[in-house]
């Protein structure tokens, strides 16, 4: 009798031996994704001979199977045209070979092909590198989903935007694309939502010049928040740190991380920091220290107390920063507690 339960029929025995003649683990794909071999049609050798013939091997073909096995389900000329459409930045097919070997579930996610061609294009004469075009290819694939006219007006507010903020014509070009390499999601917001942000940065006085700071310093992050979170934001800051409109705008600047996270998060890691006997005052004069995780703090502290630097009496100074701006910080600390007191071959200045 007719079902429409696929999994009743049982799994497509061709699709499992084309599969097996493949080395492809088919374990593997029922553990991960079982409903791909009980499909009644599958293009298993062609999808096989289309990665052979741009250059992948028998194990490669293999590796990318099991990780995107739903490339099996894409008729042939389906995938001619993603390979076609990648090419347009790949620089040669060894290039795009390994790209599809890295991420094959990007490069099998064939929908909304116009889009995609027509969003490459775009990108392109926007002056965005190839090589930046196939990262977002690979990491925000979401991007060239929408109709290209959408992120045309999304850079056509943030360019609008710039230039009332002040910005020079001769440098919109380069802060639009380090904006979009920085983050390309931006993208994925409406021009209002993107407009609502700027408006409310500068609802709360911060000058032209400061909001141009703030979405550098922030790399476009600022656009996937709202108002009212960044107004929550902003309202525990000031609570926290008992300061002034200005004081807190001050803070904001020097820490865009208290606009950015939610308040759980601030409040977390406020937590985490005053268990470890740090004091308000002395986050409110690092307060870059909230960007850290508290797992990456608290590795920090225990670090730092080992050498016996006690961070309650110290700055915080030290606990900033990146992985590396902490290793220097740590490897100066520790080569001065190692130092002598003195120098054993200097002369010593005995009187007579």
């Amino acid at each position: 009798t007719y079902t429409t339960d696929t999994k009743s029929r049982g799994e497509n025995k061709q699709t499992i031996e084309n599969l097996y003649r493949l080395s492809v683990d088919i374990k593997k794909i029922r553990r991960l994704k079982e409903w791909v071999l009980l499909q009644d049609v599958a293009y298993v050798k062609e999808v096989a001979g289309i990665l052979q013939e741009m250059g992948a091997n028998e194990t490669a073909v293999a590796n990318i199977l099991e990780r995107c096995p739903e490339a099996i389900l894409h008729p042939p000329a389906e995938i001619n045209c993603q390979r076609a459409l990648w090419q347009l930045v790949c620089q040669n097919e060894k290039q795009l070979i390994k790209l599809v070997e890295q991420f094959p579930e990007s490069f099998f996610a064939t929908r909304y092909h116009e889009n995609q061609k027509a969003n490459i294009l775009f990108f392109q004469e926007l002056g965005l590198k190839n090589n930046i075009i196939t990262r977002f290819l690979t990491s925000a694939p979401n991007i060239f989903y929408n109709p290209v006219e959408k992120n045309r007006n999304v850079i056509e507010t943030l360019q609008r935007n710039y230039l009332n903020l002040g910005g020079s014509d001769a440098n919109m070009k380069i802060w639009i694309l380090k904006l979009l390499s920085q983050n390309p999601f931006i993208l994925l917001n409406t021009s209002t939502a993107i407009q609502e942000s700027l408006d409310f940065l500068q609802k709360n006085d911060f000058t032209d010049h400061e909001v141009l700071q703030l979405l550098s310093k922030l790399k476009g992050f600022i656009f996937q928040l709202t108002p009212t979170t960044m107004q929550k934001s902003m309202l525990f800051s000031k609570n926290v740190f008992k300061c002034s409109d200005r004081e807190l705008k001050q803070l904001v600047l020097k820490c865009p991380a208290l606009l950015y996270y939610s308040v759980p998060v601030l409040e977390e890691r406020l937590e985490a920091l005053l268990k470890e006997g740090i004091s308000v005052e002395q986050i409110r004069e690092t307060p870059m220290v909230l960007e850290l995780t508290t797992q990456i703090v608290q590795y920090r502290i225990k670090k730092l107390s080992a050498l016996g630097y006690d961070i309650k009496s110290g700055t915080l100074e030290s606990l900033n920063g990146t992985k590396k701006d902490f290793e220097a910080n740590y490897g100066k600390i520790q080569s001065k507690k190692e130092r002598p007191i003195f120098n054993p071959v200097a002369p010593l200045h005995v009187e007579d």
